[in-house]
């Protein structure tokens, strides 16, 4: 049977792992800790894709036709 690749829908945004040091430059910039991002669990399926640990900071890039690219930031956690 064939998997498949759910980043590929149309549907789900661009995921990406940041850095560390992406990461802090982020956290810095908007002036905040990474325990004041939203969260996302480690078992979202995106994330388990994307294979990465908890406390990884994941950048969401969405398009939209009204809106052109908006950019998210979470955080990973077990719960």
């Amino acid at each position: 049977m064939a998997r498949i690749d759910i980043t590929k829908h149309e549907l789900v945004p661009k995921h990406e792992v940041l850095s560390e040091e992406e990461a802090n430059k982020i956290l810095e910039k908007l002036n905040i800790t990474k325990g004041q991002l939203p969260k996302i669990l480690i078992t979202d399926p995106v994330v388990k894709k994307l294979k990465t640990d908890v406390g990884a900071v994941i950048k969401i890039s969405r398009t939209s036709r009204t809106a052109g690219t908006s950019t998210f930031y979470r955080v990973v956690v077990a719960e």
